[in-house]
């Protein structure tokens, strides 16, 4: 810990800074304008963000712990993965060095702007985009992590990135589904306000059921309780879990539709939905949990067009946007009222803003026009996630062709699951996973009529890594095939599919 001492301008030694919170923290304590010295065994061709620390002026050494660093440094700070039996450690302890831990870093120096965190299962990142755009519209910068190709939702990122330099905080916060997650991460973050998108299973294995992973999310909902929380009241797992109606604002949408779903309530039986998204919508269940009147209602909505009626506590709103879909509604919805509520921004600026957001990388993200089929890219890869895009855009376009390069986390019955889903809305599905081509293999009857058609690449075995679940190869192998098929549009669907848009795009 660090002694009583007191320092003038004291110089901290970050070790690890070819690392996500090494870069974190040495930029954080630079925006606060203390003196940084920097170190990593990595050399400069594999500290991979290396490009974040191109404007910030301090001493890097790369590829070893020089004497100087230990010499000039007051206080060193250590990556959290480093062991105190370790070499380094040693050397810190016989340069009589102060340790200062990441989250003695937290508890140092905290946020000094506006913080707002939103999580849910699906959703988040539109919601958490679209609000930092509002921000930008008026002069409010956001904090930004800046790791290109890095969502940055889970560990120490959005802690870091709150403290960074900018006019407000809008963090993006996920959990690995474990207990204590979400609330350790609201410690760290010290928001205070959050909206919750919705809860649906996800990332789930045999090990972990729904209501088990509906309790961590509620994590996020307990530490918001006496401070403020916008939530979709229209899904009944985060209804069920507010314990003071009073205390949150609640948004959600009216709708007309024919799509039932269902999801297990907290009372234990499975409650019925009139969906207007997968797992949201109008219910009642036995037990007396009910569909609440939002304060924020959203509705008339023209989903192709992009338009709907925002009824609020005070007025109603015409809402334009560029994007497409129901859930974009709730997305937009809940970034309106964060705008809004939290941050005290005037309507008309917001409604503007929201009218100029062009959308999310990899978010229903149309790519080109092949003989008259729309390509489109979605970064989904959860059941949930993909039966609301799928549902979405069958309501758009006539037929749909499906490629899918997902692997899921959950393994084979998730595998199972999310073919599944593809099933019911697409006309053409074409299995560019490993692990969606084992599971297309068992669907005779669908492959005997042309329905699913086979590649040659999704033969080959795949090692996943997370819900990475093909090569560039099965990925353009599998998108050479849907381009054959007869359909209005194409959706190359997971995180395959994004991580070679650039080579998808070279097949226009």
């Amino acid at each position: 810990m660090i002694n009583s001492e007191n320092r003038q301008k004291p110089v901290y030694g970050v070790v690890g800074i070819c690392g996500v919170v090494g870069n974190l923290v040495s930029r954080m304590l630079m925006d606060k304008k203390f003196r940084v010295m920097g170190t990593d065994m990595s050399p400069a061709k594999g500290c991979t963000f290396l490009y974040t620390l191109e404007d910030y002026d301090f001493p890097k050494f790369l590829e070893n712990h020089p004497e100087s660093f230990f010499s000039d440094s007051d206080i060193i700070i250590p990556p959290p993965s480093l062991g105190e039996d370790s070499e380094l450690f040693k050397l810190i302890s016989e340069h009589g060095n102060d340790v200062m831990t990441v989250d003695d870093c937290l508890n140092q120096f905290k946020p000094d702007k506006p913080v707002l965190c939103v999580s849910g299962t699906n959703g988040k990142t539109t919601t958490t985009t679209l609000l930092k755009h509002i921000c930008r519209t008026m002069d409010l910068k956001p904090t930004e992590h800046g790791f290109i190709k890095l969502q940055g939702n889970i560990d120490y990122i959005p802690p870091l990135q709150a403290r960074l330099k900018g006019d407000v905080a809008v963090l993006e916060t996920g959990t690995f589904g474990n207990t204590g997650d979400l609330e350790i991460m609201m410690k760290r973050c010290e928001p205070d306000c959050g909206v919750l998108t919705n809860i649906n299973p996800d990332h789930l294995d045999k090990t972990h059921d729904f209501i088990n992973y509906a309790r961590i999310k509620g994590e996020f909902v307990d530490y918001f309780q006496k401070k403020k929380l916008i939530i979709n009241s229209d899904d009944p797992t985060v209804w069920g879990l507010i314990k003071n109606p009073d205390s949150v604002i609640k948004f959600g949408v009216d709708t007309t539709t024919e799509d039932v779903g269902y999801k297990e309530c907290w009372c234990g039986n499975e409650i019925e939905i009139n969906e207007t998204i997968t797992g949201s919508g109008y219910y009642q269940c036995e037990c007396g949990l009910k569909r609440p009147e939002p304060d924020y209602l959203a509705f008339d909505v023209e989903e192709s067009e992009g338009r709907f009626k925002l009824k609020t506590p005070d007025s109603v709103f015409e809402v334009k946007m560029k994007l497409i879909g129901l859930h974009n509604v709730y997305n937009v919805t809940g970034a309106i009222v964060a705008a809004r509520e939290y941050f005290n921004l005037p309507m008309d600026k917001i409604l503007t803003a929201v009218e100029t957001f062009e959308g999310v990388s990899g978010r229903i993200e149309h790519l080109f026009t092949h003989e008259e089929m729309e390509v489109i890219l979605d970064y989904g890869h959860n059941p949930a996630g993909i039966e609301t895009v799928l549902r979405e855009l069958k309501k758009v376009y006539e037929t749909i062709t499906v490629v899918l390069t997902v692997s899921s986390e959950s393994g084979e019955h998730g595998d199972v699951e999310i073919f599944d889903k593809v099933l019911k809305f697409g006309d053409f599905i074409v299995p560019a996973s490993h692990a969606s081509r084992v599971v297309a293999e068992t669907k005779v009857e669908e492959i005997e009529s042309g329905k699913i058609v086979l590649t040659s690449e999704s033969v080959v075995k795949f090692d996943k890594t997370g819900t990475l679940g093909a090569s560039s190869d099965q990925v353009l192998d599998g998108m050479k095939t849907g381009l054959k098929c007869k359909s209005s549009a194409l959706i190359c669907l997971g995180e395959a599919a994004f991580k070679y848009k650039k080579s998808i795009l070279e097949l226009k």
